[in-house]
């Protein structure tokens, strides 16, 4: 199928000071700061990016600053926790390189056979490095300050915590055609079957746990990849057809957005591949001056 949902295509959080945010996934992490403009429905902040070396879909980490702002909660309605992919024998390098830097983190766990290293952003977003066998449409940046053997390989994927998993599990599973792959505990797994290594979801279920607030250090939204815009007008119909209330596509120049929010809380996008983040920078450029929206 030409048009299913390949995976994540980028996740959209909010951080506080813009500097600490780039020290840490540019300096520490070592991934390319691929764009700084504006948040086009607030232009008076900015919107970094972050990827691989060309921001492919399935590496992007967006951010938008907001210095001074209080700190979000964690709670169910939210994506919880961000997995970036690692190389299987690059652990040892990671829990050095975060001891090297103060960076506090947890692990190595093991979990559906993997192992994770746990650990939060300035801003306290819960992060995560699994060691990922199935990487395949990333390409390290030669520039970065991590060795290519050990370098994030992009998302991993995405956990989201809900209150009851049912009509979530049902978007993804059934309408989005992710493949449920186990359990663990509260946790359900499902993988977009797909050439994309950023594929994974994790349902958590906490029927207890108290609903999140979005402020700093929190996801603010995730956005599903499609290839073009002609299916992505397909998918706009089919959930709007399911009664969730969709946006019209929206040129984000980049790509192109449609937004809805899931029955369990979470603002979800559907997003085209392309045209990507060379349209108004030269590649060898990327990230290295202001660019604002071309309105």
């Amino acid at each position: 199928m030409t048009n299913q949902i390949a995976g994540v295509h980028h996740i959209t959080a909010i951080s506080g000071d813009p500097q600490p945010n780039i020290d840490f996934y540019s300096g520490v992490l070592g991934m390319r700061f691929i764009k700084q403009t504006v948040n086009q429905d607030d232009p008076f902040t900015y919107h970094l990016y972050y990827g691989d070396s060309l921001g492919r879909p399935g590496s992007v980490m967006t951010f938008f600053p907001w210095p001074g702002a209080r700190r979000g909660k964690r709670g169910v309605g939210q994506v919880t926790a961000v997995p970036f992919s690692i190389p299987e024998d690059a652990v040892d390098y990671w829990m050095e390189r975060f001891a090297e830097h103060a960076i506090d983190f947890s692990g190595p766990t093991k979990r559906f056979d993997e192992t994770v290293l746990s650990l939060r952003d300035p801003d306290g977003l819960e992060l995560e490095l699994v060691t990922n066998p199935d990487i395949r449409d990333f390409v390290v940046w030669e520039h970065s300050i991590i060795p290519g053997e050990y370098a994030i390989r992009g998302f991993y994927g995405a956990t989201i915590t809900l209150k009851k998993k049912p009509a979530t599990e049902n978007l993804i599973g059934d309408v989005f055609g992710f493949q449920f792959i186990g359990s663990e505990g509260s946790r359900h797994r499902f993988k977009a079957d797909s050439n994309s290594s950023a594929a994974t979801v994790d349902l958590v279920e906490l029927p207890d746990a108290p609903f999140g607030q979005v402020a700093v250090g929190s996801v603010h939204h995730i956005a599903w990849r499609v290839p073009d815009v002609e299916g992505q007008e397909k998918w706009r119909q089919k959930i709007a057809g399911l009664g969730f209330q969709v946006t019209p596509i929206i040129d984000r120049f980049y790509f192109q957005s449609i937004y809805f929010r899931e029955r369990g809380g979470v603002l979800f996008e559907i997003a085209t591949d392309g045209p990507g983040f060379a349209v108004d920078e030269p590649e060898d450029q990327l990230g290295n001056k202001l660019v604002l929206p071309p309105w």
